[in-house]
């Protein structure tokens, strides 16, 4: 008990740093245009000395990740990054299973959309949008749904599971992060699609904001973590009496 605030802790150090990295290394090389910056234009002179930016440097988190050198860490951290919040979602499922199977159901559908964003994210990674785009939106576009729908379900069950003793107190802090990261999420979508450079540049800010917001959203969950225990892992496979198949079936 107390061992396994270090999957939550992990998880939002892992993605927190490694975008945040990625998108240093391209400011650095020129791949990207800074966050601050407003100013686009319609295409570059070759001999340009100043930073040019047209709609190719927009500083999306897949437009970081998409040169060399970055796109190797962009991709290892999003690998890692999938890979942790899959067993995240897993071993949160487990302990309401064991703590609170009155909500089995709600849990798991919770753990389906949980794996299927963790499943999306890690093909957005791995296919760089400068070469299999319609793989990587695709991806992407699966992650920022299923996220949203995982954060709805998980703050319902905050309110209908006692793990902690603190709900009173993260329950309202969990609601807050969920309506930031749905209504950001669709305001995103909203700008994403447009053509002018001045809404391509509001939906990258939102794009990181979702970012940060879900990560914040993970850290939170240091506090369930605490009362985990790896025996509470067993319930997975355990077969009761009224089910015949296994609970992750």
């Amino acid at each position: 008990m107390g061992f396994w605030i270090i999957l939550p802790i992990i998880l939002c150090a892992v993605s927190l740093i490694g975008c945040w990295a990625v998108y240093g290394l391209a400011i650095s090389f020129h791949h990207v245009c800074p966050l601050s910056n407003w100013e686009y234009r319609n295409s570059c002179l070759t001999n340009d000395t100043k930073i040019c930016c047209t709609v190719n440097n927009v500083p999306t988190i897949s437009s970081s990740g998409t040169n060399f050198p970055e796109n190797s860490l962009f991709s290892a951290t999003i690998n890692a990054g999938s890979f942790l919040f899959l067993v995240f979602c897993i071993f949160h499922h487990a302990h309401i299973m064991d703590k609170s199977s009155v909500n089995a159901l709600l849990s798991k559908f919770a753990m389906v959309f949980g794996c299927v964003a963790a499943i999306g994210a890690f093909v957005a990674g791995n296919c760089n949008p400068a070469e299999l785009v319609l793989l990587h939106y695709l991806g992407a576009a699966l992650s920022f749904v299923c996220v949203c729908f995982y954060t709805s379900l998980l703050t319902s069950l905050t309110s209908r599971c006692a793990l902690t003793g603190l709900e009173h107190f993260l329950y309202p802090i969990r609601i807050i992060f969920t309506s930031i990261q749905v209504l950001v999420t669709i305001f995103y979508c909203i700008f994403f699609v447009q053509k002018d450079y001045y809404y391509k540049h509001i939906s990258a800010i939102f794009e990181w904001t979702l970012s940060v917001n879900l990560e914040l959203f993970e850290l939170s969950y240091v506090a369930e973590f605490y009362f985990f225990s790896s025996a509470m892992l067993s319930v997975l496979l355990a077969v009761r009496d009224e089910e015949k198949p296994l609970i992750l079936s």
